[in-house]
């Protein structure tokens, strides 16, 4: 899940809440949507493999 900040950057938050906290953890900060989403690609590889 992608969010764009008011500095003009793109965080990546995981997609299921926190059960500790109930935020989502976030997971990087990047300076495009592309890297965002690339990134979230890479991370969902990573939770299957």
């Amino acid at each position: 899940m992608i969010r764009k900040l008011r500095s003009g950057e793109y965080r990546l938050y995981s997609r299921k809440l926190n059960p500790k906290t109930g935020k989502r953890r976030n997971l990087g900060t990047f300076k495009s949507r592309a890297a965002a989403e690339k990134h979230e690609r890479a991370v969902q590889y990573f939770k299957r493999h």
